[in-house]
């Protein structure tokens, strides 16, 4: 393991993060919030002067392309930096009391998870809020993401950092320079986050109040500067839109790259994309029929609050519009289902990811089909292609340890004394980069009631979720520290 060549990047994604906190910290100023002003100015100065000595020292170690491990620790540290600098504000400001809280809200908003240690947040500076908005819409496409951008002008080679960043199984280059598909995605999520901007605008929302929720709907996380979420507005015109941008953010940025570029042809047959839609839809469709007269006494008002709960909840987004643990028992069944889905893969979204469970859904009807007929040759396929067994192990594998990460979170968060249904959707709700679960994690409720050390873990399967498991655990094993 190289720590050289791992510096310099490490230390530009630490610029990258001070630089973005010129905005809240301009807000700040504008606003009079002396503390929070105060508190980023410090952490921008020091982030940045710190950095420029790095940067300086390291100029002469060389640079090249990365090795595997060195993708997969420099990632890991981008984002364990991250959210330590991001952290500092709220804490240096007095806007969280504690640097455990500080780190756990902004490691959920980096890991764009939502979930969050404040109770009263409408008290917190305008400046902080936006801040804590802004951590979502840097991890929604991944702060590596957008180093990859700008590293290779540094002799940074960056495919290594996206294969170890990107969401799900597979990285497609939509552009044969990888610093290129980076940029392509940036730019197809500032457009998009332009337009939902405007329309929240249009539809009644303040400037503030629009950008913020943009950002947490964008990237599928969740944080909201008003008490009540999205329910704070009671619009049926903010909560329709915001649903269309889940489901939107839920979709691979393949696909919306496919489609702004005119190539349409194979969109519609995309299995991840079919499987994804068909599954929302069937979700929202059910949970419609259990809530119109037991809930709601019309059939308009029980479609949204279903459609726009089930989006929340399958894209990992976390938003609120209604306290679904006062929903009937079906309602929450479904719910509590779709926590293990998840969105599709290269998009913003969580979860163990549609793709892995379809085809693993493949792979158990071929296998039922090999026990009748053990000498046929039945290859798997999705999308027109043949899925090789080495795919097929690691999505096996990710699974289990995915469902292991929840029960090793489960125990640590049962350990606290906390009820078994709070520690599993505490497991599901972190691990899945979902924000809000059951039990005392509803909802209207928070993280607050946990003890240190477990705040610290689920920050840790915050991080390990939004990375995909491997990408962090893999830096536990033996294997990794031998040459």
């Amino acid at each position: 393991m190289n720590f050289r060549s791992i510096t310099k990047p490490v230390t530009i994604i630490a610029s990258f993060v001070a630089l973005f906190m010129i905005i809240p910290a301009s807000i700040a100023v504008y606003k009079s919030e002396t503390d929070a002003a105060i508190a980023f100015i410090s952490v921008i100065s020091g982030t940045l002067i710190l950095s420029f000595i790095i940067l300086f020292i390291s100029r002469k170690w060389g640079s090249g392309k990365l090795s595997i491990k060195e993708g997969f620790m420099m990632v890991v540290s981008g984002w364990t930096i991250s959210s330590l600098i991001g952290a500092l504000p709220f804490y240096i400001s007095g806007s969280v009391d504690t640097f455990t809280d500080a780190f756990f809200e902004t490691a959920s908003g980096f890991t764009t998870t939502g979930a969050t240690i404040l109770t009263s947040i409408e008290s917190l500076p305008a400046s902080i809020l936006f801040w804590r908005s802004l951590t979502h819409w840097l991890g929604g496409m991944g702060i590596v993401v957008l180093a990859v951008a700008i590293l290779p002008v540094l002799g940074v080679g960056g495919l290594q950092l996206l294969k170890a960043e990107a969401p799900g199984p597979t990285v497609d280059k939509i552009t044969p320079r990888i610093s290129e598909t980076a940029k392509v995605l940036w730019m197809i999520y500032i457009g998009m986050t332009i337009a939902q901007t405007l329309l929240l605008r249009l539809a009644g929302m303040s400037y503030f109040d629009a950008l913020t929720h943009t950002f947490g709907t964008l990237a599928t996380g969740g944080f909201s500067p008003r008490n009540e979420s999205v329910g704070a507005f009671d619009s049926a015109q903010i909560d329709a839109i915001i649903t269309i941008f889940m489901v939107l953010a839920g979709i691979n940025f393949t696909i919306h790259y496919r489609f702004l570029t005119g190539r349409t042809k194979n969109i519609l047959k995309n299995t991840e994309l079919k499987a994804y839609l068909l599954i929302l839809t069937v979700a929202t469709l059910l949970i419609t029929s259990d809530l119109y007269k037991t809930t709601y006494h019309s059939f308009s008002q029980s479609f949204r609050y279903a459609s726009f709960q089930a989006a929340s909840i399958m894209t990992t987004t976390g938003y609120g519009t209604s306290d679904f643990i006062n929903w009937p028992a079906l309602s929450q069944i479904i719910l509590f289902t779709l926590m293990f889905f998840g969105a599709c893969s290269g998009s913003t979204g969580g979860g163990i990811k549609v793709i892995r469970l379809a085809t693993l859904f493949k792979l158990g009807l071929h296998e039922m089909k090999y026990l009748l007929h053990p000498k046929a040759v039945m290859p798997l396929w999705i999308d027109g292609k043949v899925i090789k067994k080495d795919m097929v192990y690691s999505i096996a594998a990710f699974f289990f340890l995915y469902i292991s990460m929840l029960v090793l979170t489960t125990i640590v968060c049962a350990s606290s004394g906390v009820d078994i249904t709070t520690s599993f959707t505490t497991a599901l709700a972190t691990v899945g980069n979902i924000g809000p679960g059951f039990g005392r994690i509803g909802p209207s409720e928070n993280y607050a009631f946990f003890a240190d050390y477990v705040k610290w873990f689920l920050s840790f399967a915050m991080v390990v979720g939004r990375l995909e498991v491997y990408t962090v655990l893999i830096i536990f094993t033996k294997s990794f520290w031998t040459k």
